[in-house]
C-alpha cells in the first residue's frame, strides 16, 4: 500500500468557515477559495480548479454533506490532479471529521461510488459478465499487499463465475516499482489476447522491482509465464493510452494506494468482502 504522494504539497486544516447554502452544493468559487486558503499550503503549488466528483451522505453524520472532489493543481509546470474530501454543513466546511470515541477520521472511510461505465468488457478479467456481484480492483502486480490479496480474488471468481465478476484496472506504483510499468502493459496485452492466465501468473513473478531493461523483463516474463511478447507490442500507443485511461479512472475514484477494491460499487476497505460472496 502507498499513501497519497501529495503529502509534500498539501496540508489540510481541521476546520474553516465559508458561507454555504444548507440545501444546495457550495459554489465552485467558494470551494476554490477554501482550497487556496486552507488546503494547499505550498506557495509553489497553483490551484487551478476544484471539481466535485460526487456528493454523498452518511448515516452517522446527519446533516453533513460529503463532497468527494478533485483538485486541479500546477506544480513546476506540471498538472496534478489531487483528491480531497470535504464535509459541509450549515455554513461550515472541513477536511476532517473525527469520532472522539474511536479516533477514526471519516475521510478515511469514504470513497466515491463506482460509475456504471467502469464495468466494461475491456476490464472484465474473471467471472461472468452477468454474475451476481461485481468486484472492481485497482492493483500493481509488484505490490506485496496486492500479491497477497488479489490472486485470492482471482481464484474465487474463477471458481464461482456466476457469483463474482472481477473488473481489473492497472495502477503501477512507478516510484516504488519501476518494473511495474512494463509489466502492467504486458498484462494488458495478454488480457486483450484472452490470456487471462498470464495476468494471474505475473503476480508471482520474482524480479528486481527497479528493473527497467526491457529485454530482461520480457525474458523473465517468458520464463515465468511462458508468454512471448515484443517490446513494440508493450510500447504500442494504444497500450500506453489504455494505461493512462486506467490511471485517470483511479484518480476519479480517489484511489491513493493498492490494492483498492470495490464490491458492488462500494469501497471494500478490509479487502476481504469477496469471501462473504461465495459462502
Amino acid at each position: 500500500m502507498i499513501m497519497s504522494l501529495m503529502s509534500k504539497l498539501l496540508m489540510s486544516t481541521v476546520a474553516a468557515t465559508v458561507t454555504l447554502s444548507a440545501t444546495t452544493l457550495p459554489e465552485t468559487k467558494k470551494l476554490l477559495r477554501y482550497v487556496k486558503k486552507s488546503v494547499v499550503k505550498n506557495p509553489d503549488v497553483t490551484v487551478k480548479g476544484v471539481k466535485i466528483l460526487e456528493a454523498k451522505t452518511h448515516e452517522k453524520l446527519p446533516g453533513w454533506t460529503i463532497l468527494l472532489t478533485n483538485m486541479e493543481l500546477e506544480y513546476q509546470k506540471k498538472e496534478i490532479h489531487a483528491p480531497e474530501t470535504m464535509f459541509v454543513k450549515d455554513g461550515l466546511i472541513t477536511g476532517h471529521l473525527i469520532d472522539l470515541k474511536t479516533g477514526n477520521d471519516y475521510r478515511d472511510n469514504i470513497k466515491p461510488t463506482v460509475p456504471e461505465n467502469y464495468y466494461d468488457d475491456a476490464h472484465l478479467l474473471f467471472g461472468n459478465k452477468d454474475a451476481e456481484h461485481k468486484v472492481l480492483i485497482f492493483s500493481d502486480p509488484q505490490c506485496p499487499f496486492c500479491q497477497d490479496v488479489v490472486p485470492k480474488i482471482f481464484k474465487a471468481a474463477k471458481e464461482n463465475p456466476t457469483k463474482i465478476a472481477v473488473y481489473y484496472y492497472h495502477l503501477p506504483l512507478l516510484r516504488l516499482h519501476p518494473v511495474s510499468g512494463p509489466l502492467t502493459r504486458i498484462m494488458h496485452v495478454a488480457q486483450h489476447e484472452g490470456k487471462m492466465d498470464v495476468v494471474e501468473k505475473l503476480y508471482s513473478l520474482k524480479i528486481n522491482h527497479r528493473e527497467t531493461d526491457m529485454t530482461k523483463i520480457l525474458a523473465a516474463v517468458k520464463s515465468h509465464a511462458g508468454y512471448s511478447i515484443t517490446a513494440a507490442q508493450v510500447n504500442a500507443k494504444e497500450v500506453v493510452a489504455a494505461m493512462k485511461a486506467d490511471e485517470k479512472a483511479a484518480g476519479r475514484m480517489m484511489v491513493s494506494g493498492t490494492p483498492t477494491i470495490y464490491i458492488d460499487g462500494e469501497w471494500d476497505k478490509m479487502r476481504n468482502g469477496y469471501e462473504k460472496l461465495i459462502k
